[in-house]
Formats: C-alpha cells, sequence, structure tokens
C-alpha cells in the first residue's frame, strides 16, 4: 500500500481486498465508540470489505456481510457495537433513518454507513468519510476524510 496524506486527507492504495481489509482493520482497532464512518464507493467497491476488516480489527468474531437485503446489521466487539447500514435499496430513508438517529453519537456504538447520500440530514458533520475508486488496474483508492478529533483513528496508518 502507498500512503500519502494532505492534510485531513488520507489517500491509500491497495492493490486488492486483504490490504483493503488489512488497511481497514489498523482503523477498527483505534476506534473508541461514537464514531461515525459513511463509506462511498461504485457497486461491488469494497465498502462491505472495508466494514469487515474494521469489524475484526475492533475485536469483533461476528461474520460480517452486506445489509443490502436487511437495511442493518449490528456486530459485537468487545468495547461498543458496530451498527451496519447499506440504504443503497431505499429511495428515502423513511423509519430507518429513526434508527439511524438514535444510534449516532452514542459512545457505545460504531455506526458504518454504506450508500449514505440518503441519509446526510442525519449524519453528523464530524463523520469520517471514505471514498473508495477503482483505477484501469483494478487497484482501489481509498481517500479517507476526517475532522481533527478522529485523527486518532488513522494514526496508525500514516506511520
Amino acid at each position: 500500500m502507498r500512503h500519502m496524506s494532505t492534510g485531513t486527507t488520507l489517500q491509500i492504495e491497495s492493490t486488492s481486498s486483504e490490504q483493503t481489509e488489512a488497511f481497514a482493520e489498523q482503523v477498527g482497532a483505534a476506534l473508541r465508540g461514537g464514531e461515525v464512518l459513511v463509506l462511498s464507493s461504485d457497486l461491488g467497491g469494497g465498502k462491505t470489505t472495508f466494514v469487515r476488516g474494521l469489524a475484526r480489527g475492533a475485536g469483533s468474531t461476528d461474520q460480517v456481510g452486506s445489509p443490502t437485503f436487511t437495511i442493518s446489521r449490528v456486530y459485537e466487539a468487545p468495547h461498543f457495537e458496530i451498527h451496519h447500514f447499506d440504504f443503497y435499496r431505499l429511495q428515502h430513508p423513511g423509519v430507518v433513518a429513526h434508527e439511524l438517529h438514535d444510534v449516532v453519537g452514542d459512545p457505545h456504538v460504531v455506526v458504518a454507513i454504506e450508500w449514505g447520500d440518503i441519509v446526510d440530514g442525519v449524519v453528523p458533520d464530524d463523520a469520517m468519510r471514505i471514498t473508495i475508486d477503482q483505477d484501469a488496474r483494478g487497484h482501489r483508492l481509498l481517500r479517507i476524510t476526517y475532522p481533527k478529533k478522529l485523527a486518532y483513528a488513522v494514526e496508525a496508518l500514516t506511520a
């Protein structure tokens, strides 16, 4: 992986899903609870792969899968729960926005959101945003934008 930091944006090139998971595992190990992460990419771009690594890094042994059809899943980690939302199939958030609102900011919950544009009004301004793009070689470029208060979550990646 190649790292490049520009202010509050960190860019990482990943050549495989295993590398993407390993990167996310480092982020997951640093999380404390209360964080919100919004993941964006094309369909099949690596969002759930990222959450799988994140959960493993946080100490979860739960099976992580895409919540596309269930909208949300919860994974247990030793110090907090991970609430994983996928809004791909929704045209408007409806009652799910209320569920999301109830867990955002809870210090015992990490929230990971796929396809979060539909709930932007519920997502806090200080969320970590992870954009995953694929280049012509099939490599992924992960751009992580984060506020200073979440710098601890990516420090291991810049060392």
